[in-house]
Order: C-alpha cells, then sequence, then structure tokens
C-alpha cells in the first residue's frame, strides 16, 4: 500500500514499481484487487527468479510447504539497461523498507509534511519518510541541514571538536537501527595546520526506525492509533575564526499507526 501511495511521486521521479512474490497469480489477483494495487505484480513459481538472485530465504525449511520459497525481503534498484544499481535489504523477514525511506538514503526529494527549524547556525527540517506505519515497517526519521555562510559542522569520529550527531529516545514497540551520514569534506585550518572532516554545504542524516514486529510489541501497540518519537541533534557550528557555543535541538516526529494486512485469499 505505501507503493501505491507513492507510485504517482515515482512516476515523476522516473521511476517504474514492480513486485515479485513466490505466490501464486490467484494470490497476487486477489490481494491486488482488495488492495487497490495497479503496479504489475509478478508471480515466481517455483521462486526461480528468487533463487537466480540469490535472495532464497534459507532460514525457512524445504519442508515448509506452506512458507518455503519465500525471499529475503528487499528491494533493487535497477537501470533502463537492466543493471541493479543499489539494492537495500532488511534484517528479518517481518521487517519491510518502505519506498519513501530507500528514496531519502539515496537523496531523492520525498513529498511529505516536514517542520523547519532555524536554529543557531543552521537550518534544520526534519520529517518522517512515512505519514503511516505498520509492524515491521522500516521507515526513516531524516534531517535536511543547510550550514549558514561560511560555517561548518564536524563529521561523526571527529576528535577534539563536538561532531554532529542524532539520538532516538527509545521506546516500546520502536527499534532504532542506524543512522546514515554522507560522507564528509576535508577542511584545513591553517592556524593549527590541521586537517578536519566536515560539513559546509547542505546535507542530509537518515535515521532507520522499525516498528517491532514482535508479538509482544504488537500487543502493546494495538489499541495505538500514532507514536511520537523524540530526539536530540547535537552540534557544534564554527566558521574560519571562532567555534559556537554547542547545541541540542529537540526533535519529534509523528507517524500513524496501522495493523497489517495478513489476509491471502478470501475464503
Amino acid at each position: 500500500m505505501e507503493l501505491q501511495g507513492r507510485l504517482e511521486e515515482l512516476k515523476r521521479q522516473g521511476f517504474g514499481v514492480a513486485g515479485l512474490s513466490y505466490d501464486s497469480m490467484a494470490v497476487l489477483s486477489d490481494f491486488s484487487r482488495r488492495r487497490g494495487i495497479t503496479f504489475p505484480l509478478l508471480s515466481d513459481p517455483g521462486s526461480i527468479t528468487i533463487k537466480k538472485y540469490g535472495i532464497l530465504n534459507t532460514t525457512v525449511p524445504e519442508s515448509n510447504r506452506q512458507v518455503y520459497g519465500v525471499p529475503f525481503p528487499g528491494t533493487f534498484m535497477v537501470n533502463i539497461r537492466g543493471i541493479v544499481t543499489s539494492r537495500f535489504f532488511e534484517q528479518a523477514y517481518q521487517e519491510r523498507n518502505t519506498v519513501s525511506s530507500i528514496m531519502a538514503r539515496l537523496g531523492n526529494h520525498i513529498d511529505v509534511q516536514a517542520t523547519t527549524i532555524a536554529s543557531p547556525q543552521l537550518e534544520l527540517t526534519s520529517y518522517a519518510t512515512d505519514n503511516a506505519v505498520a509492524p515491521g515497517t522500516q521507515f526513516a526519521l531524516a534531517i535536511d541541514v543547510r550550514p549558514a555562510r561560511g560555517v561548518h559542522v564536524y563529521g561523526p569520529g571527529v576528535t577534539g571538536y563536538k561532531p554532529i550527531a542524532l539520538s532516538v529516545q527509545p521506546q516500546p514497540g520502536v527499534l532504532v537501527r542506524a543512522a546514515h551520514y554522507p560522507q564528509t569534506e576535508d577542511y584545513y585550518f591553517k592556524p593549527l595546520n590541521e586537517h578536519v572532516k566536515v560539513y559546509h554545504r547542505p546535507f542530509r542524516i537518515v535515521q532507520d526506525i522499525v516498528i517491532d514486529s514482535s508479538s509482544q510489541a504488537e500487543a502493546a501497540l494495538r489499541t495505538r492509533t500514532s507514536l511520537s518519537i523524540n530526539g536530540v541533534l547535537n552540534y557544534q557550528a564554527c566558521d574560519d575564526k571562532v567555534c559556537f557555543t554547542p547545541q541540542a535541538v529537540p526533535l519529534t516526529w509523528t507517524v500513524s499507526l496501522r495493523q497489517l494486512d495478513r489476509e491471502r485469499v478470501k475464503p
């Protein structure tokens, strides 16, 4: 459904969409009709294509006839020549990357509601890549950062200065995964004859989040219709002459919660 909701946006950006599953044509046809899917859902009998791509879920025993043949869930990006340019896979079968979180990691524009904060020396635009999520959804919290003219902030891992870092407050039902920072640039500070990794152009931080799909978490979230996630962006900005006071900017993202569609074929 998330793919369907983003279909026109993806088309405007030049992307085509197709889904591949080990399910039969009857299952896929019924699912498409019930959920209003208009992009192609391809049936892969015997998981032949799934095996060729090396994504057969090997944790499922062949004796499990009901599930055997399912792929590890993921997304391939393929160019017009049929060459895979990138791919995105999850840590567990129950988890699913959203196309919006993938687009955010690739640096594309995401058409969602955002909040802009004019913090000292930086302009911050924060947003969740998806408005509605369900158990197993892997989406992202994104921050587009625009340093003021002549200002830089320090990249992750820099010592001797306060590097920029996003921290997310833990809570039941929310799994905080990796944060993605872009490649830094080298900054030469002549008075100290030192080279430091910094950001001085606009850049994006993408924090992966998963809605816990365990039975315990699903039960705890069943009565919830929305979820607020809190975080803090810490950084210290400097220019060529002075380093400014370190900042801690509080951030909040709110998403709607929905239940999974577990029905395969209507009886």
